[in-house]
């Protein structure tokens, strides 16, 4: 399933609501990503009869080996709830990782004759009779370098037993081609199977066809071999299945709702909203991050660790976003204090979407910084750190020290005993620039006017200590 980026650019005036510090009076870039735009069929008829056959073959060959754990009708069991089946890779600190592009499609007409279960229309058919049959669950921020590492797992969503699994097969496919998946197929106690499809290469669990697993446990990695245009899950569900001659094979829908005309209830554990808000990821990047045309894995340019002179781009990663919300976004420094704190309004609906701002000349302090947003009622924080701030720690004013050349051509002074007085002296001993704050004391020293070279600060303490430093302006 082919997937690109659209920038949406806004060309109308926003409105910030500006907090408690200052809003930037830009508009960001970004807009929606859009997952599979030309509906790119997952799986085709043909390639679902080899699937069902798979699945059959696989049944029949563990009965004669008296290995499959499903008894029979005789035995059925209510069907199982499942879990989520994508789960992100421990110690990723992006929030979430995934998004919905399209859900079960309950109309059998076709083209362009399309329902899912809320009666909307977020899945697809195509001309030649394909109708949507499963949940496509898709990478999401940067599809292609969290499928080359490993970030987006699959996981079983309920315990069964493995019928049958492939992961040889490439993974980087960007069109409709013909080829056939990756996968693993997992029949339930109750008879229903899930076909997890669409893995990476080389990523399959290692346990065996007939071997149990559990609830929760690793499948393989979310990839794109197949007809797939970029790294999802195609997750599609069957409550039962024909073998011998006996039964049929009837595909369920796992979300309840009313326009699901395949089965009245659902089989989530906890079903989620057909629309499902979130922050994905709040990133600091030393550029724009790029997204190369498929399979290319994006340059995401992340970044934690920033000198004062450069200039951040702040990024913002949602799933669902909502037309008519607001985004409370703010930057704060090591202390605590805000310097842009804004409200950035959602003016449509995406299933996925990125934003991003690119600040400079704001960096006046070293230490870990914070980019934080809320949104309905979740708060996501991604900390930074900022070294290069030239500061003078006037606590033993008698000293002498040398500094490099302030960032940003300011000198933070850390007031531990009051600085009222300052002045700036060239190498020919000639004071050229005085500063007097007895009141509130010194706090900056700017040195934007001074020709390059070397210098001396001299510094005087509100008890009459003193203290010289040397700094070089470049």
């Amino acid at each position: 399933m082919k997937s690109k980026i659209t920038l949406q650019f806004i060309f109308s005036i926003l409105t910030f609501s500006i907090l408690n510090a200052q809003a930037p009076n830009f508009i960001p870039d970004g807009g929606e990503f859009v997952f599979n735009p030309d509906n790119v069929p997952c799986i085709t008829d043909e390639q679902r009869d080899v699937v069902l056959n798979e699945i059959k073959n696989s049944i029949q060959q563990l009965k004669v080996e008296k290995k499959l754990s499903y008894k029979g009708k005789h035995n059925k069991l209510i069907h199982p709830l499942f879990i989520w089946p994508v789960k992100k890779k421990d110690g990723l600190e992006y929030n979430d990782v995934w998004g919905i592009s399209n859900y079960v499609d309950q109309n059998s007409a076709f083209p362009n004759q399309t329902l899912d279960y809320n009666c909307g229309n977020r899945t697809y058919d195509t001309t030649n009779g394909y109708n949507h049959a499963g949940i496509d669950i898709f990478n999401w921020p940067f599809q292609w370098k969290m499928m080359d590492n490993d970030d987006v797992e699959i996981i079983a969503a309920a315990p069964g037993q493995i019928l049958a699994k492939v992961d040889s097969r490439t993974d980087r496919s960007c069109s409709f081609n013909g080829t056939n998946w990756n996968f693993v197929y997992i029949q339930h106690d109750d008879g229903s199977v899930a076909v997890y499809g669409h893995l990476k290469q080389n990523s399959a669990t290692t346990k065996n066809v007939g071997d149990m697993v559990t609830e929760g446990e690793y499948l393989g990695i979310v990839g794109s071999s197949g007809n797939s245009t970029g790294p999802h899950l195609h997750f599609e569900v069957y409550s039962e299945i024909e073998w011998n001659g006996v039964g049929q094979d009837i595909l369920v829908d796992p979300y309840a709702g009313t326009c699901n005309n395949m089965n009245t209830d659902t089989w989530w554990q906890n079903q989620k909203p057909y629309n499902n808000p979130n922050i994905n990821a709040v990133l600091t990047h030393s550029a724009p991050p790029v997204f190369p045309n498929c399979p290319t894995q994006e340059i995401s340019n992340e970044n934690d660790d920033f000198d004062t002179s450069e200039s951040i781009t702040f990024g913002l990663y949602m799933r669902d976003q909502m037309n008519g919300t607001n985004i409370n976004l703010k930057v704060i420094r090591p202390d605590n204090s805000v310097v842009y704190n804004w409200n950035f309004p959602f003016n449509a609906n995406y299933n996925s979407s990125y934003w991003y701002w690119t600040f400079s000349n704001i960096y006046n302090m070293n230490g870990e910084w914070k980019w934080e947003a809320t949104y309905q009622g979740q708060t996501v924080t991604h900390s930074f750190n900022i070294t290069g701030v030239l500061s003078v720690e006037d606590q033993y004013l008698k000293d002498t020290s040398i500094y490099p050349n302030p960032a940003n051509d300011i000198i933070h002074i850390s007031t531990v005993k009051k600085i009222v007085n300052a002045e700036i002296i060239n190498v020919t001993g000639k004071a050229i620039q005085s500063f007097n704050n007895p009141n509130q004391g010194l706090k900056t020293i700017n040195t934007s006017n001074l020709s390059n070279g070397l210098y001396f600060l001299r510094l005087e303490g509100d008890t009459y200590e003193k203290k010289t430093i040397k700094f070089i302006k470049q």
